[in-house]
C-alpha cells in the first residue's frame, strides 16, 4: 500500500508537473471573420503567449504549428500541402508572439458547411505539444450577378491574351448583404481569386464595366446615399477605391469619348488616406 501510495505521488507530481508547462505557453487562434466563400482567403493568426520563465525557441521547421481542420460529423478535411510558417525566432518570457497564414491554398474546404479549425504548437524543448481551442466558421454559397469576359494582354502582341471571367455575387453575412469579385478561367469553373469588395444594400444593381487595360470598373450601392466606386485589376487586386455620394444626381458609370469610364453625377466623397486615379 505505501508503494502504491507513492506511486500516486509520483504520478500525480508528473501530471502537475506537466500541467504546470503546458499551461505556462498559451495559443490563441483569431479569423479575420466567420464566414467565407470557397476559395475565398481563410486568414489565421496564431498567437502564442510564454509564461514559462524561461525563452522559447519556435518556428525552426515548418511544421512548428500545425492545423487540424473537420468538418460535418467530425469528418478531417483532407490537407492538400504543408502550410509555409518556418521563421524561427526567440520567444522571451512574459511575451507574445503571432504567425498569419491563408489556409486555403493548403486545405480542400471548399464545400459550403461549417468547419472547425485547431491550431497546434509544438514546443521543441519541452517535447511536448500545445494545442488551441477550437474556432469555427462557415463556407457559404453566393448568388451570381454579372460576369464579364476580358483578355490579359500578353508581352509580346504575336501571341494570344488569356482570357479570364471576372463573375460579381452577392452573399449574406451575418445581418448584411455583401458584394463579391470571383476572377475565374473562361469556363468560371476555375477560381483565380475571390475577394470581397463592400457590404451593398439589398435593393443595389452594381454597375461593371471592363476598360481597355482589362480592369474592372464597378459601381454600387452601400447605403441611402453611398456608393462604393472600386477599380480592380486582372489579378484580383483593388487598386483604386472611393465612395460617391448621392447628391441632385445618382452617381453612375460613363465612358468618355477617349474610352475611359469614370463616375458622372453625385459627388467624390474626401477620404483622410486621399484617392488616386488610375493611370
Amino acid at each position: 500500500m505505501k508503494f502504491l501510495s507513492l506511486s500516486l505521488i509520483l504520478l500525480s507530481a508528473i501530471a502537475a508537473d506537466l500541467h504546470a508547462q503546458v499551461s505556462a505557453v498559451s495559443v490563441d487562434l483569431t479569423l479575420e471573420q466567420e464566414q467565407f466563400l470557397p476559395h475565398e482567403d481563410v486568414r489565421v493568426a496564431v498567437r502564442v503567449t510564454n509564461r514559462s520563465g524561461q525563452p522559447l525557441q519556435l518556428g525552426k521547421e515548418n511544421d512548428w504549428v500545425t492545423f487540424t481542420i473537420q468538418a460535418r460529423d467530425q469528418y478531417v478535411v483532407k490537407q492538400l500541402g504543408e502550410v509555409p510558417m518556418a521563421s524561427e525566432f526567440t520567444l522571451e518570457s512574459s511575451k507574445a508572439g503571432i504567425r498569419r497564414a491563408n489556409l486555403t491554398p493548403y486545405f480542400d474546404f471548399r464545400q459550403p458547411g461549417r468547419y472547425q479549425i485547431v491550431a497546434t504548437v509544438k514546443i521543441p524543448q519541452w517535447d511536448k505539444e500545445v494545442a488551441s481551442r477550437p474556432v469555427t466558421f462557415d463556407i457559404t454559397t453566393g448568388t451570381p450577378l454579372k460576369e464579364l469576359d476580358f483578355g490579359v494582354p500578353s508581352k509580346s502582341t504575336n501571341e494570344a491574351p488569356v482570357m479570364r471571367k471576372y463573375i460579381l455575387q452577392q452573399a449574406q453575412y451575418l445581418k448584411d448583404m455583401r458584394l463579391y469579385l470571383r476572377v475565374t478561367d473562361p469556363t468560371g469553373a476555375n477560381t483565380i481569386r475571390i475577394l470581397p469588395i463592400a457590404r451593398m444594400v439589398t435593393f443595389s444593381n452594381p454597375e461593371a464595366q471592363v476598360d481597355k487595360a482589362s480592369n474592372l470598373h464597378v459601381l454600387h450601392q452601400t447605403g441611402a446615399k453611398a456608393f462604393n466606386y472600386c477599380i480592380i485589376n486582372p489579378d484580383g487586386e483593388i487598386v483604386l477605391r472611393q465612395v460617391h455620394d448621392y447628391t441632385n444626381t445618382r452617381p453612375t458609370l460613363k465612358l468618355s469619348d477617349d474610352g475611359k469610364i469614370f463616375v458622372a453625377g453625385g459627388i467624390l466623397r474626401s477620404s483622410s488616406n486621399g484617392t488616386a486615379a488610375l493611370k
